[in-house]
């Protein structure tokens, strides 16, 4: 039970207690200047399961567990999520999921981007909304920002930039002709 606590419940209360009292700000900042910045702290303490993806692997194999997982970090999560066991999830506490979406093998979802600009390193943080019935297709990686609407489908290898939306497009059904 120690064992079990000290990996996954310390840094969990850990990650609480930051963000309790430094709550991460969507948006831009500079991630090298020398004030706190909360969205690192807590990305620090995220480090293990990003280090070791096999530690959040085993909770996807009981049907409800890493949703619960993700909720306690501050994501919402709707009911009947799918996860395939190699979803890499950086940022933990930046996630909308509505019901029943399904995340197809190695797909990557990341609430931050850091880029160089003028010598300086801009960080920019924003949740990730992925609404209900949505297909993410395997290898697909999603930016911060990134929303897309209910029933869409997002096509295996898929780049969704910063910001980016997918709607739902409907499907043209053809239907044979009478015999």
């Amino acid at each position: 039970m120690l064992l079990a606590f000290a990996v996954y419940g310390f840094p969990l209360c850990a990650f609480r207690l930051l963000n309790l009292l430094f709550p991460v700000k969507e948006g831009f900042s500079q991630i090298d200047e020398k004030r706190f910045s909360p969205w690192w702290g807590g990305h620090q303490i995220q480090a293990v399961y990003i280090a070791i993806p096999q530690l959040e692997s085993v909770l996807r194999l009981f049907p409800g567990v890493f949703s619960l997982w993700l909720r306690m970090w501050g994501s919402r999560v709707g009911a009947s999520v799918y996860w395939t066991p190699r979803v890499d999830i950086v940022d933990r506490n930046l996630l909308d999921i509505g019901d029943r979406a399904v995340f197809g093998d190695k797909v990557e979802c990341f609430g931050h981007v850091i880029k160089p600009k003028h010598g300086r390193l801009l960080l920019y943080v924003k949740r990730v909304q992925i609404g209900r019935g949505v297909f993410i297709g395997a290898g697909s990686r999603l930016g911060p920002g990134v929303r897309i609407a209910d029933g869409a489908y997002v096509p295996v290898l898929s780049d969704l930039l910063p910001n980016e939306c997918v709607q739902k497009k409907e499907a043209a059904v053809r239907i044979p002709d009478a015999v």
